[in-house]
């Protein structure tokens, strides 16, 4: 089966299926996180940034990427390395917003927007990787 990126153009058609199962392993230990802020007294956001699952998950993801290059998986590693990196940014802001009184509210808004985004991250990726469909991210 020829792989396509998102202009339909053939790309590379090795045997993908190894490198798609990590894929789903990662999205998996990042839902376990992002699962983990759901049902304890964790947030969501701050689950998925400092979460053992999804450090483990960036850390497969940084040492595999070399495999799918030139792939429509390699959208995929960059999805989830966009959505912890940026996750870790707004926790990062919120932080900075908490230190003073006003911003104490605000931060909680940021904390929970970024927590309800990163949910849609991972399942708008996961369910796109279920689909064998790229991932519309910048070009690296």
């Amino acid at each position: 089966m020829a792989d396509f990126d998102q202009n339909g153009e053939i790309i590379r058609s090795d045997n993908l299926e190894g490198p798609r199962a990590w894929c789903h392993i990662m999205y998996g230990l990042h839902a376990l996180s992002a699962l983990s802020g759901i049902i304890t007294s964790a947030t969501i956001a701050g689950a998925f940034v400092f979460g053992w699952p999804s450090i483990i998950a960036v850390i497969i993801n940084y040492v595999t990427r070399s495999n799918v290059r030139d792939t429509w998986l390699e959208t995929h590693w960059r999805w989830q390395l966009r959505s912890f990196w940026y996750a870790a940014l707004w926790l990062l802001a919120a932080g900075v917003l908490a230190f003073t009184l006003i911003g104490i509210p605000a931060a909680i808004l940021v904390i929970v927007i970024t927590g309800l985004w990163v949910l849609y991250r991972v399942v708008r990726g996961w369910l796109a990787l279920l689909d064998r469909r790229g991932m519309p991210v910048p070009p690296a």
